[in-house]
């Protein structure tokens, strides 16, 4: 497959290029475009055929939902089923933005989208370039992360390249996500609502809205997920991750003695503890005085070790306040639930 590369500068949208992206999306083709979470892979939520497409380029399963992404809460009434009021005061505060409610969903929304659930997640993102997407094909679009199936997500324009380059019609390379961690998903179809993904919407804000919220971020592997990022393997980089969680000393001490019989691996770490770490393969995801800044390297940060071949990756816990949940939910799920407590 022949795939195009649209280079968009997010400062300086080409809307001759946003017009091209959006007659392949009209046409049933796939295109991969920034968000400020990560980037997506959309295809016209309403054709079948056009979401089989996202699925092949990914080798993602099909019981996996898919996100609808709109450009306002009246699309979302188009194609949701009963909304309860609680939505309408969730997109008041947090839309657009890195927040994906799940809702009933009308008949219009194939299965195929929803891994054949009677719901659909609706998120409306804020980057202009996915708004102005959404908009010109007048289309929802359904877009998982733009990755393959299990690898970490794409945070930038040349981390899609490299994954899918070949495998979908268009990319449209926008440089770096902004937050770097997918949306926050909440299943507004229960009572009282659960969050099933945390991310760039913590659950302390959402509990200001919603006090009896409640927190529901593991997956039951015999049941279908309502949620991307429940079930399968996911954010997995090449190498095996461990997670080592302790005091900063004790966690120091546990890696380097780690390192001795494993000097090739690589450590995960902040700018505060670069220094206590005996490898050359480190990498700093940022300042712990900084949330947003780590959570937006981590996925980065993961590809790199990809590139550098080092035989494991050795990862601090962080514990950075109300973006903690995000960060670790990827990275516990990167490990594959290998943690070390000391």
């Amino acid at each position: 497959m022949r795939t195009r590369i649209f280079k968009i500068n997010p400062e300086n949208i080409d809307s001759e290029s946003i017009k091209e992206c959006a007659s392949i999306l009209r046409s049933g083709g796939t295109v991969a475009f920034p968000t400020e979470t990560v980037y997506g892979l959309g295809a016209n939520a309403l054709d079948d055929k056009a979401i089989e497409k996202i699925f092949k380029a990914k080798g993602r399963p099909s019981d996996n939902p898919l996100i609808l992404h709109v450009h306002s809460f009246h699309e979302i009434e188009k194609y949701a089923g009963s909304i309860p009021g609680i939505a309408r005061t969730l997109a008041h505060f947090f839309c657009p933005g890195p927040l994906s409610m799940i809702l009933e969903k009308k008949p219009v929304v194939p299965d195929s989208v929803t891994g054949g659930l009677p719901t659909a997640a609706f998120r409306i993102p804020s980057n202009e370039i996915a708004h102005a997407l959404i908009e010109a094909s007048a289309l929802p679009i359904a877009a998982p992360s733009a990755n393959l199936s299990g690898k970490p997500s794409t945070t930038d324009g040349s981390h899609v390249i490299d994954d899918l380059y070949g495998k979908v019609d268009a990319i449209i390379d926008a440089g770096r996500s902004e937050i770097g961690l997918e949306s926050t998903v909440i299943d507004l179809t229960v009572t009282p609502p659960e969050i099933l993904r945390p991310g760039g919407i913590s659950f302390r804000e959402l509990k200001m809205i919603i006090p009896d919220v409640r927190k529901a971020f593991a997956g039951d592997i015999n049941t279908a997920p309502k949620s991307p990022g429940m079930k399968y393997r996911h954010y997995s980089p090449e190498s095996p991750l461990i997670i080592v969680r302790g005091s900063v000393s004790a966690t120091a001490g546990m890696i380097n003695d780690l390192l001795i019989e494993n000097p090739s691996a690589g450590v995960l770490c902040s700018d505060e503890t670069m220094s206590l770490y005996n490898s050359e393969n480190k990498i700093s995801a940022g300042s712990r005085e900084n949330p947003s800044e780590i959570a937006s390297n981590i996925f980065n940060a993961l590809r790199l070790f990809d590139k550098t071949g080092v035989t494991a990756i050795y990862c601090e816990y962080f514990d950075i306040g109300d973006l903690e949940e995000a960060v670790m939910n990827r990275l516990v799920k990167a490990s594959e639930n290998i943690v070390v407590i000391d």
